[in-house]
């Protein structure tokens, strides 16, 4: 399997694009920047892109779908506890630009146990919410991109709609962590790791539950009027 990831200038978000060397098919997981240089891949590798595999809704993982698929004509695929929100952000309001198309509806609702097949890479879906409800990763033989779930020292932010803390650890612990420590891992943001490496020194893995949900959780603060506020979030919360 052909691996490339490209890292955007907005949120740093990696881009995967990924291909069968053998029938030229090819996905891009994720598209948010430096889509005319994955364009240009794609022409001159010869490749021909079936999909466009959003590995959560959120806007920095889905920025590109709507160029990217007008480029190609690629099927845009996504769980489907996250696909209401590529309708959410269908549209994104530019002051004094107008609008920008996002991305359109998916063609394809994916489902845990799915399989995605892209040649002869057959990608397994394996569906790890916490992060957002119908956060996925892809599995295929030692390769595993795991959106924003899991990264190289630590895991994904709960404080947004829809998040769990609950279901990320268990996300985590109950379907990555099982698997062998050879895999690479190919997180949404930073560098690429390993499920053994998480196994043994992801610090977000290695705390208890009272000190994570400190380190994961908004934290309450009293304005001067003694109202209880939403405070952001601790400085050494997990990225994405």
């Amino acid at each position: 399997m052909y691996v490339k990831r490209f890292e955007s200038r907005f949120l740093a978000t990696n881009t995967y694009l990924i291909a069968c060397e053998v029938s030229g098919e090819a996905a891009v997981i994720d598209p948010n920047g430096r889509l005319e240089e994955i364009l240009d891949l794609i022409g001159e590798r010869g490749f021909r892109l079936k999909y466009i595999i959003n590995t959560h809704g959120h806007l920095d993982h889905i920025w590109h779908n709507a160029r990217l698929k007008e480029a190609t004509d690629a099927s845009i695929l996504i769980h489907e506890a996250d696909a209401p929100m590529l309708d959410r952000n269908r549209w994104y309001l530019f002051p004094m630009t107008g609008r920008f198309r996002v991305s359109p509806p998916a063609d394809t609702l994916l489902r845990e146990g799915d399989v995605v097949e892209i040649g002869l890479i057959r990608l397994e879906v394996i569906h790890t919410p916490g992060h957002s409800p119908g956060g996925i990763s892809l599995r295929y033989k030692k390769h595993l991109f795991t959106g924003d779930v899991l990264f190289a020292g630590a895991v994904g932010r709960v404080n947004l709609k829809g998040g769990s803390l609950t279901r990320l650890l268990e996300s985590i612990k109950d379907k990555l962590l099982i698997l062998s420590d050879d895999i690479t891992v190919h997180p949404g943001h930073g560098p690429e790791t390993s499920v053994g490496t998480e196994r043994m020194y992801n610090p977000f893995l290695k705390v208890d539950r009272e000190t994570l949900e400190k380190l994961m959780l908004p934290r309450r603060k009293r304005t001067r009027a003694g109202r209880k506020d939403e405070g952001s979030s601790s400085k050494n919360e997990s990225r994405a």
